[in-house]
This record gives structure tokens, C-alpha cells and sequence, in this order.
């Protein structure tokens, strides 16, 4: 089978399971870049031009439908000309890369470039480390429990019970979608009693030292995370940080970003 096969039947699978995110974003208060206005929403991945975004996406909401994760939401009212468009908050949930890119192959009208198949060319945008101070690695302080729990709350296919206890239960025939989030948890879980690394360790881009590294902070004597030239903009950093120091830049690049001086 080819791997263009591959992608479809994997999106076609995803579908039939009916998985559906989030159609209203909620609680988004503090992402400064989901206001309307001047700011940019962070995009699903390989979204063409913001002004052809515009003109071409539908808001069927296909995207959100396959998407395993339930990263992609629809705008609101609050979000102003784009209500009904989808975009991706990723202090609620980052964007974790599906190697086959379902939420593309789904969009009907090319407001997902269907020509966009490797995930590090889909740029969403750029991270950046606006609250850099508040870095618990720089002080070399260690990921808790309840830094991992956050995270479980992200998830749509845990029982009351998981929540409850924050603790994964074992079921058979499980879904492809909640095989999916619980190697995320299981990845999360492992960095219980550890120095923070989070940012750098979950991020799913392959080679993912291309995009986001820790690197030694002599002012403090810790480490901090320094963000590279082959980051793709997921958001997955943001959402597993523990003190939001990192968050992204809308359609930016690494270049265009360094270029302005950071602004």
C-alpha cells in the first residue's frame, strides 16, 4: 500500500470513530494571541496564508473531527471575523504531529495545503521563551505529580475514575485515539522525581534536538530551553510547561522572528 493510501485510510479510520474536539473555545483567557485584532491564531498544521486561510477554509470542522488528539477548536465570537474558523490553543493542547496529518487530508476546500505531507514543513509558527525567569529547570527544581496531573486533564478518553486518581487504568480493546494519549501520559509520567526537561523531552517533532534543546544557564547554574531553527510552532512545549514560560508566535519563522529582534 502507499503511503498516500496509508495517510487516507488512517484519516478515514479516525473518522468513523467520530472523535470530536472541542467546537467553542473556552477559557482561553491570558493566551494573548487569540484576541481579535492584530493577533494571529495559532493554525492547524499546513495552513495556507492567513487571507487565503480566510477565503478558503468553510469551517465544516473536519479538521477537529479526525484529529486524535483534540488539538483543533473553533473560534468563538471573541475571536471576531474568524468565529467558526478552527485554530489551536496550546495552553490547552498542543498540536502532537500525527505523522500521517490527518486533520490536512480532511480539509475539503485547501485551507490545509494537501501538498504539505512531512510534518517539519507544516510551520504553524515559532516558540518562544517570553517568561524565561520563571523557568523551574534554571533552579534545577524537579517535575511533580501534580505537574504531570495538568496534563491528564487535557485528555478526552480518560474514565472519572483516571481523573480521579490521576493514574492510568488497564482496558482491553482500546481505541486508537486512547492508545495515543496514554503513551503521551506514560511519556509525561516518566519524568516524575526528575529535573525538568519537559519542553525539550515531549516535544514530538522527529529529531527533535533540531527544534528545542536544553542548554546550561550560567546565571543561575540550571539549564533553560533554547528553541531552534527546525521548530515547527506545535505548542506542545507550552502545554506541558509547568510555569507557561514558553508560548508561540502565529506564522512566524525562526529567521523572520530572530531577524526582528525578538519583538
Amino acid at each position: 500500500m502507499s503511503e498516500e493510501n496509508s495517510r487516507r485510510d488512517f484519516m478515514k479510520q479516525l473518522s468513523a470513530l467520530g472523535i470530536l474536539g472541542a467546537v467553542v473555545a473556552v477559557g482561553v483567557g491570558g493566551t494573548t494571541y487569540l484576541t481579535a485584532g492584530n493577533q494571529l491564531l495559532l493554525r492547524p498544521p499546513a495552513a495556507v496564508d492567513e487571507d487565503d486561510f480566510m477565503a478558503l477554509c468553510v469551517k465544516c470542522g473536519q479538521c477537529l473531527q479526525v484529529c486524535p488528539y483534540d488539538s483543533i477548536i473553533l473560534a468563538d465570537i471573541s475571536e471576531g471575523d474568524g468565529v467558526g474558523t478552527p485554530f489551536i490553543d496550546p495552553f490547552r493542547r498542543g498540536c502532537y504531529l500525527c505523522p500521517l496529518l490527518p486533520c490536512v487530508l480532511a480539509c475539503p476546500s485547501g485551507a490545509l495545503d494537501h501538498h504539505v505531507e512531512d510534518v517539519k514543513k507544516i510551520e504553524m509558527g515559532i516558540a518562544v521563551t517570553p517568561r524565561m525567569d520563571a523557568c523551574i529547570a534554571r533552579e534545577n527544581k524537579l517535575v511533580s505529580k501534580e505537574m504531570i496531573n495538568r496534563i491528564y486533564r487535557n485528555t478526552r478518553t480518560l474514565t472519572s475514575r483516571e481523573l480521579q486518581n490521576y493514574k492510568l487504568e488497564d482496558f482491553p480493546d482500546k481505541s486508537d485515539k486512547r492508545e495515543l494519549e496514554e503513551k503521551v501520559l506514560q511519556k509525561l509520567d516518566s519524568f516524575e522525581g526528575k529535573a525538568c526537561t519537559l519542553c525539550a523531552d515531549m516535544c514530538p517533532l522527529p529529531n527533535a534536538t533540531d527544534a528545542i534543546r536544553m542548554i546550561a544557564d550560567v546565571e543561575s547554574g540550571g539549564k533553560k530551553p533554547e528553541i531552534l531553527e527546525a521548530c515547527v510552532g506545535c505548542g506542545v512545549c507550552v502545554e506541558v510547561c509547568p510555569t507557561s514560560v514558553l508560548s508561540i508566535k502565529p506564522r512566524a519563522t525562526f529567521s523572520e522572528y530572530h531577524k526582528k529582534g525578538r519583538r
